[in-house]
């Protein structure tokens, strides 16, 4: 029987959206049948944790002073009759400085003395004349009251001599002091005077010249209130050590001992003054110089340290990302002792060798797989540790 055109074109249209309905499905399980898409790996900064000693140190600005300093001035009037040292000499205690015009004081002298000289004249003859009554006294020739007299004048004459005893000995003390001399060891600085110049006693205004200690050198600096307790029990212990870096050249010095500590801390600023000296041989610590100060007060002995870039702080405390052995990252919770420059010593939370972030934190969730590099540059994975240094 045949097969109307209808019926046909029904039958063929029936066949195709069976067909397109067995394509699709086979494509549905061809796509189901396919593994998930691999979840992305962080490329992130590592650094591995270490145990060491680690010294606990105070830093600080500090100035360089001399340890002693002194601005020489004249102790008595006079004209400048030749100045003995050059600027920039090395001076030793008593070496000769200046000297002055000494005739004037010679002259005072040569007075004092003739004048010593006249009282004992006198004070002999009042002790001949009080011999000469104390036999008549005796003799009971003369009164009480003239005997009186005569011991009274031989007092008086030998208090005179005494008297005039002593300008010759302050005059001959001012005739000293026109040579004019180093009061202590250091280097001289700009001469102030020059030959001919008139000088007052003791006057500011006519200092000679300034001269500094500066071998040994002291270092004065300022610590928070909050470093006094650890570096007063270093200092009374005899353990606190104090290195200065020069801020121009970097070059440090460590052969610094702690002197002084202040007696007062500064109200308005909650700072205490500190003062260590240095040998300085060489002179590299020079007077007016600024220097950064490092006090070391004791050691943590067996801290553990990592990069402070490693540890994230938030309100809920302080954590660290650690790198495990299959390359996963777990977010821990840390306990920080303190903050040494660019590392942190930790107390709790991380073991010597492990591995922590120490840069790409924010694009980590617990779990995420990472490609770790290591600060040097190298990447380190679980798969492939990182390779040992080529020699050179």
């Amino acid at each position: 029987m045949k097969t109307s055109a209808p019926s046909r074109s029904l039958k063929l249209a029936t066949l195709s959206l069976l067909g397109g309905a067995l394509l699709w499905s086979a494509a549905g399980c061809s796509r189901s049948g396919r593994a998930a898409p691999a979840a992305p790996v962080v490329p992130v900064q590592t650094a591995v944790a270490v145990q060491r000693d680690v010294p606990r140190r105070v830093e600080a600005i500090g100035n360089v002073q001399a340890l002693r300093s002194v601005s020489v001035k004249s102790q008595v009037d006079g004209i400048i009759a030749e100045v003995n040292f050059q600027e920039g000499q090395e001076l030793k205690a008593g070496d000769l400085l200046v000297s002055l015009d000494r005739r004037p004081l010679e002259n005072s002298l040569l007075i004092a003395r003739a004048d010593q000289a006249n009282a004992r004249a006198m004070a002999a003859q009042a002790q001949a004349d009080l011999d000469r009554y104390q036999q008549l006294d005796r003799q009971a020739v003369v009164s009480k009251e003239e005997y009186i007299q005569y011991v009274t004048k031989a007092e008086t004459a030998n208090a005179q001599v005494q008297a005039k005893e002593a300008a010759v000995n302050n005059a001959e003390l001012l005739l000293g002091y026109t040579s004019i001399r180093a009061p202590i060891a250091g280097r001289a600085g700009q001469r102030l005077l020059h030959e001919g110049a008139l000088v007052k006693a003791n006057d500011n205004s006519f200092t000679l010249v300034t001269i500094n200690q500066i071998a040994p050198v002291a270092v004065s600096y300022a610590v928070p209130e909050r470093a006094l307790d650890e570096i007063r029990a270093a200092f009374a212990a005899g353990r606190a050590t104090v290195t200065v870096t020069e801020r121009m050249s970097g070059t440090t010095r460590e052969n610094g001992r702690l002197e002084f500590i202040d007696n007062t801390i500064d109200p308005t600023t909650g700072m205490v003054t500190l003062k260590a000296v240095f040998p300085n041989e060489d002179d590299a610590l020079w007077p007016g110089r600024f220097v950064y100060v490092v006090t070391q007060v004791g050691v943590d002995r067996g801290a553990i340290v990592v990069p402070s870039t490693a540890v994230q702080n938030s309100q809920s405390g302080s954590t660290v990302y650690v790198v495990k052995a299959d390359a996963t990252v777990e977010l821990r919770t840390v306990k920080v002792a303190r903050t040494d420059g660019d590392n942190t010593l930790l107390a709790e939370g991380i073991k010597a060798g492990e591995t922590v972030v120490t840069d790409g934190q924010l694009r980590l969730l617990p779990g995420m797989k990472v490609e770790a590099h290591r600060i040097s540059g190298q990447p380190v994975t679980a798969d492939a540790p990182a390779a040992a240094p080529k020699n050179s």
